[in-house]
């Protein structure tokens, strides 16, 4: 019996970490035993791996994007606030021309930003990138946080970014409350319209899935969340599993893309692991590969960015070779919930504006 302190869980430590880790695609989102592609609830089909260009210099973006379809990749991850829309058009639009790649063969993702969530400004602002892209429709449109800002219009600055003011003295966010339903409801009105296939959210939990869930005529086809060994979210990935949800993980590699922003240091990267270390050298293997293809063989896609034409091949090498499930568990327990992309924190120390979303 409990005396009051707290319960004691008798359940197996390794076997929750197994259950977690399942993935049961039973409404729709289906991972293959190759890993290689997720079916959509649409019936798309959306691979495992993608290139991720947030923080890709706009002068690198259309030669990565390029370079990129010539190493194989089909899938892009893109954003209104990256500000590099246009420029991975120009290299996805030269692939068209070239005839290395068809329109309909790839799957490009854009994403909704803070200050476009009220319903007269999601239509403008998806349209704002499917013109900076060059293309009639995105394979995928996500909510990018779940965090509404005031309207800034695009001929006073685009992309938007998070200060409503960045000019003032003490520039900041400002709030502008708007039921996540109404914002929901715009992108379904997109998909009928036929701008965007496949619609979803980022950076929510399962409280905020489920409120959409109750009022979605369309399902969330995808959740993006920061996923890699040191924040694995298994319980998340497990929900979206049963609900049929796919789920794509961003800084896949941990603490690298945060060590610049000073959210992390060197110290910090996963890929130091000894655990790591040791896999890789059993297979030969980087250790960004071994954490790699750890994502796509617990059931998720990943979406690494890099700008050279090596990594590129060697981020998407990853079907050549399996981990067996104690180096899975090797790496499953590295778990630390630790999260480098947290608003409520960089949001205060970058603008002044204390905007918890995880808590």
């Amino acid at each position: 019996a409990n005396s009051g302190g707290p319960m004691q869980w008798a359940f197996p430590q390794r076997r929750l970490r197994q259950i977690a880790s399942m993935v049961t695609a039973s409404e729709g989102a289906s991972t293959p035993s190759s890993c290689t592609h997720f079916t959509l609830h649409s019936g798309d089909s959306m691979p495992s791996v993608g290139l991720g260009l947030w923080k890709i210099p706009k002068e690198d973006c259309a030669n990565t994007a390029y370079e990129a379809v010539k190493a194989g990749y089909r899938c892009f991850d893109e954003a209104c606030d990256y500000g590099n829309e246009h420029e991975c058009g120009d290299g996805l639009r030269r692939a068209i021309r070239e005839g290395l790649v068809a329109r309909k063969d790839l799957f490009v993702t854009s994403k909704l930003w803070n200050t476009y969530h009220r319903k007269e400004h999601v239509r403008a602002a998806c349209r704002r990138s499917l013109e900076d892209f060059g293309l009639d429709y995105f394979d995928l449109y996500l909510i990018h946080f779940p965090i509404s800002l005031k309207f800034v219009p695009f001929d006073t600055r685009y992309p938007p970014e998070w200060s409503h003011d960045p000019n003032s003295d003490r520039p900041s966010m400002v709030e502008d409350p708007v039921p996540m339903q109404e914002t929901w409801e715009a992108l379904e009105e997109l998909v009928a319209e036929g701008l965007v296939r496949n619609i979803g959210v980022c950076n929510v939990g399962t409280t905020m899935l489920r409120d959409i869930l109750s009022y979605a005529k369309i399902k969330p086809a995808v959740l993006q969340v920061e996923l890699h060994p040191y924040n694995s979210q298994q319980k998340l990935v497990r929900f979206c599993g049963e609900k049929g949800i796919a789920v794509t993980g961003f800084s896949n590699l941990g603490a690298i893309s945060y060590v610049e922003l000073g959210g992390a240091t060197a110290h910090d990267s996963c890929l130091e692991e000894p655990a790591v270390r040791k896999i890789a050298a059993a297979h030969g293997r980087s250790a960004a590969q071994v954490v790699l293809r750890w994502a796509v063989q617990r059931g998720t896609a990943i979406v690494p960015k890099t700008t050279k034409t090596t990594r590129l091949r060697e981020n998407l090498a990853l079907f050549d070779f399996e981990l067996a499930p104690e180096e899975m568990e090797a790496i499953d327990v590295l778990n630390k919930d630790r999260r480098f992309n947290d608003p409520g924190v960089f949001c205060e120390g970058g603008f002044n504006t204390f905007f918890p979303i995880y808590e």
